[in-house]
């Protein structure tokens, strides 16, 4: 008999593969915890073909030994297992390269399948939160998307306890990550300290309120961007004009802004820099260029030039 939990996440993860064009084989982005074993399960009890890809980052001393132990659990309850040992860098601090080195290393082995993720409506809940404490914007505190092609997340309406449950259930013992308690880490801080603490004072529904919060911004910013595409002509060319850009909202603006420079070769603009190039086009006082990325050899520059924004390349 089914326990509630894994009726639950099977049902949730159903439910996903007839909304998004997952087709019938998937690939599970395994890391042996609780959320990413009982999405393996429940994906098989959907009926799904599951590759599970494991990652090991090797950042922990007997981190192969997990994810052998990852891989055994996978392909005793049906699916077919792949370990992927990556090295991890240090750009941006620890969490982001790994993050990095794992996305990349799944996206390798994925061979054409979408790769459904293990996160939680708890991992959405401090998700926003970081969002909120970063100041970066609408499209953080929307949170994670459901589906974004490869990538799925079939878990978002679940609780992390029910992921816990069902592995109980299923007498699948996941790993517990000694990363997942290390308070160096700011989303450990935020799962462990400042969630429980505002469920109390707020008496809780706090992580089901930041969740659904996300899902509203996230249907609000798709009209955005909507809006944002019937303006793409603006930004066609290299140079753009600014009296085009000028007369448009400033969300609009802003956005297109954006996409530019991503264009042009900006390194993932930051919101001071898109406000900075903006500046050029709403509030012109004779400022000089914005330096907004390049690499070893260049240093791009976004300069207005004859009221029109243009692309300058400095040699370092």
């Amino acid at each position: 008999m089914r326990s509630a939990a894994v009726a639950e996440i099977t049902g949730a993860v159903a439910d996903f593969v007839d909304r998004y064009p997952t087709g019938t084989d998937v690939c599970v982005a395994l890391s042996g915890g609780a959320d990413s074993l009982a999405l393996t399960a429940a994906a098989l009890r959907a009926d799904l073909g599951v590759r599970a890809l494991i990652v090991d980052h090797g950042l922990q001393p007997g981190s192969a030994a997990v994810a052998e132990r990852a891989a055994l659990a996978a392909t005793e309850l049906g699916a077919d297992a792949r370990v992927l040992r990556v090295e991890v860098g240090r750009t941006g601090g620890l969490e982001a390269a790994a993050r990095t080195a794992r996305y990349r290393a799944l996206d390798d082995a994925r061979e054409g399948l979408p790769v459904l993720l293990g996160h939680t409506l708890d991992d959405q809940a401090e998700t926003v939160l970081l969002g909120l404490a970063r100041g970066s914007g609408a499209r953080s505190i929307a949170g994670m998307k459901q589906w974004a092609a490869p990538l799925g997340r079939p878990l978002l309406s679940i609780r992390r306890a029910a992921t816990r449950a069902a592995c109980s259930e299923l007498g699948l013992s996941p790993h517990d990550d000694p990363h997942n308690v290390d308070p160096r880490f700011t989303r450990v801080r935020l799962r462990n300290d400042v969630l429980p603490l505002l469920e109390e004072v707020l008496h809780g529904g706090v992580a089901q309120a930041l969740a659904r919060t996300a899902g509203q911004l996230r249907d609000d910013l798709d009209v955005v961007e909507h809006v944002v595409d019937q303006h793409q002509a603006v930004i066609a060319a290299d140079v753009v004009d600014c009296a085009d850009l000028a007369v448009l909202a400033p969300a609009i603006r802003s956005r297109l802004l954006r996409r530019w420079l991503l264009h042009q070769g900006a390194t993932e603009p930051s919101e001071s820099v898109v406000k900075a190039v903006e500046a050029l086009v709403n509030d012109w006082r004779g400022q000089g260029p914005v330096a907004v990325g390049g690499d070893h050899t260049h240093r791009l520059e976004i300069a207005r030039r004859d009221a029109r924004l243009v692309v300058e390349r400095r040699v370092r």
